[in-house]
């Protein structure tokens, strides 16, 4: 799941936009939450996490991390396994 500002398809900062690039280059199946349409949730999330900037990017509902972190991952070849773990 993607937490972000808009959706898959119409991601509204770079951020976003490269990260959903970065996903959508492994193939693998994933939701997107628009934060921009409920400040309870954008806000919750931030606490919940301990991170304070979107995109979130989670799997089986621990954060993996941000744009950085899922760039990091994909540079050192552990992106895809930490997809499907």
């Amino acid at each position: 799941m993607i937490f972000m500002k808009s959706n898959r398809d119409a991601p509204r900062c770079g951020f976003s936009r490269t990260l959903i690039q970065i996903i959508n280059e492994t193939g693998v199946q994933y939701d997107t939450f628009d934060i921009l349409t409920d400040e309870e949730v954008r806000q919750g999330l931030k606490e919940y996490s301990d991170w304070p900037t979107y995109p979130q990017f989670y799997v089986k509902g621990e954060l993996i991390g941000g744009l950085d972190v899922i760039k990091e991952l994909k540079a050192n070849g552990e992106l895809e396994s930490t997809l499907k773990a």
